[in-house]
């Protein structure tokens, strides 16, 4: 197939292009780029890509694509309370023209990814099935729900919206993310030998590795179209469900010598839910998660120590979504709309990535 990966140079779409072009499939990625220099190891081979901002996207972008595999937004909580309305802007109304766009040059699955953030906070210690009701704490969690609900009024015979409510991430990947739950534990464990909780841990989490998010898409995008038209998938394992304070303990038995801290006055944490993530394991037979947390921190463990992680990046710009925004707006090259000031025009046409011609 062919197949448009936006935000290609983000955390998870990284992973997501060097699995599609293993698979045999022909990958082109859209991006503006704001992490795309972001990385721990050798960057991955490029692939041809459009540099486009994804509120400029036109159907012409988007012809002569089978599928779109739609990563790009602001991504995680602390961001997204950074500009709400940014944050609607980008993560929902753009998601819908993009939508709008690939729909008019006849896209015929468009492969959502969505979040377990929705659920907010779970009324009880049952695990969410995809039924429940929403009850998003932040920005971020409500521009997921606005854009699952405009995609649905989308979907018809010939557009297929597929939603992965992808439960929180970790793993190594060349574009980290030191800003998750598992990859913050298990840096700070590693360089400083304290596994540093910010709230008390009492709070229930579902965990993914970023290879089994992409494996979803992998599987999600051949999957037979009456079986997964306008679905939601919660991605996942049901048994990967982790209070934070069960993730620290592991991060610490993994790190031998590091010891659990408490930052300051913890409290707990509002986002709080369990997700059952059956229904894709009956529903989607290709899709078999490989990985458990426990794995993760020993593949994390060792990356970090193989490209030489450090503490200063960690938890600086390079590695913290957050901060390499401000970072940027404070240099000047982003306005405050998060558009670049200084770089090549971004609602332009088709640009080549490094390396590929």
């Amino acid at each position: 197939m062919r197949v448009l990966v936006t935000g290609h140079h983000g955390y998870i779409g990284t992973v997501l292009t060097e699995l599609l072009r293993a698979a045999g499939h022909e990958v082109t990625g859209l991006d503006t780029d704001l992490f795309a220099d972001c990385l721990l190891g050798p960057a991955p081979t490029g692939v041809p890509a459009l540099r486009v901002d994804l509120r400029d996207v036109r159907p012409e972008h988007c012809a002569g694509f089978d599928a779109v595999c739609h990563l790009a937004a602001l991504c995680n909580d602390p961001v997204g309370n950074l500009n709400p309305e940014l944050t609607y802007e980008i993560n929902d109304w753009a998601t819908i023209r993009l939508a709008g766009a690939a729909k008019a040059a006849g896209v015929t699955r468009f492969l959502f990814s969505s979040s377990c953030s929705l659920y907010g906070s779970g009324a009880d210690d049952r695990p969410l099935t995809e039924t429940a009701p929403f009850a998003p704490v932040t920005p971020y969690g409500e521009s997921k729900i606005g854009a699952e609900r405009s995609l649905t009024a989308l979907a018809d015979d010939d557009f297929s919206p597929v939603f992965l409510r992808n439960a929180t991430a970790y793993g190594y990947s060349p574009r980290l993310r030191g800003d998750l739950v598992v990859n913050d534990l298990t840096g700070h464990a590693l360089l400083t030998g304290e596994v540093r909780l910010r709230s008390d841990g009492s709070a229930w989490r579902p965990l993914v590795h970023v290879q089994d998010i992409a494996g979803a898409f992998l599987a999600l995008l051949t999957a037979p179209r009456d079986r997964v038209h306008a679905r939601a998938y919660n991605i996942g394992s049901t048994s990967e469900n982790y209070l934070i304070r069960q993730v620290a303990e592991l991060v610490s038995d993994v790190v031998v010598g590091s010891r659990i801290t408490y930052l300051g006055a913890a409290s707990a944490d509002l986002r709080n839910y369990r997700v059952d993530c059956d229904r894709i394991a009956t529903e989607v037979p290709g899709f078999r998660p490989r990985w458990t947390v426990r794995k993760g921190i020993e593949e994390l463990v060792e990356a970090y120590q193989r490209y030489g992680l450090t503490l200063a990046d960690l938890t600086g710009e390079r590695y913290q979504r957050l901060h390499r925004l401000r970072a940027l707006r404070a240099a000047g090259r982003l306005d405050s709309g998060l558009r670049w000031t200084d770089g090549p025009t971004v609602s332009g046409g088709l640009r080549w990535a490094e390396g590929v011609r």
